[in-house]
């Protein structure tokens, strides 16, 4: 199935809606969709060849300032859901902002969209630092980068 997406992704995985997902109303749980976008940017540091271990070599990492959700449809136990990400704003020298949709991988209905703004820090000191050119070079705004969904 061909997806359409708000922006180009960079990055997707699949992963399907468990019982340890659901909540009391009957589908996934609000704090769920959090933690899917934080995979679906791990899997892209990787696949960008920048694993944790290699921003511990680097003395660098992300953290998070701000995190924006948009609910549109709940996810149900048993949905496939398809988690893209892109950069969507990276100034090359302490923020990037990475943005996310997420899609019920049947029909392609979008279920929530999302964005976070990270800042730079160098990890031995925890505090902001002007990014590494590795940091600079992977994590490319959405208009310049090759899609692989």
């Amino acid at each position: 199935m061909h997806y359409q997406w708000h922006k180009t992704p960079a990055h997707t995985i699949r992963f399907s809606v468990e019982d340890k997902h659901i909540d009391v109303l009957g589908h996934a749980n609000n704090c769920e969709y959090p933690k899917w976008m934080e995979n679906v940017a791990w899997s892209h540091c990787e696949a960008a060849g920048l694993p944790f271990s290699r921003w511990q070599q680097l003395d660098y990492a992300w953290v998070a300032r701000r995190t924006e959700i948009d609910y549109q449809v709940p996810a149900l136990k048993g949905d496939d859901i398809i988690a893209a990400t892109w950069i969507e704003q990276n100034d090359k020298k302490l923020t990037m902002t990475r943005a996310y949709e997420l899609k019920r991988a049947s029909d392609g209905v979008t279920l929530v969209r999302g964005q976070t703004q990270w800042v730079c820090i160098r990890l031995s000191r925890g505090k902001p630092a002007r990014m590494p050119v590795e940091f600079a070079e992977a994590f490319v705004v959405a208009d310049d980068a090759a899609a692989d969904s």
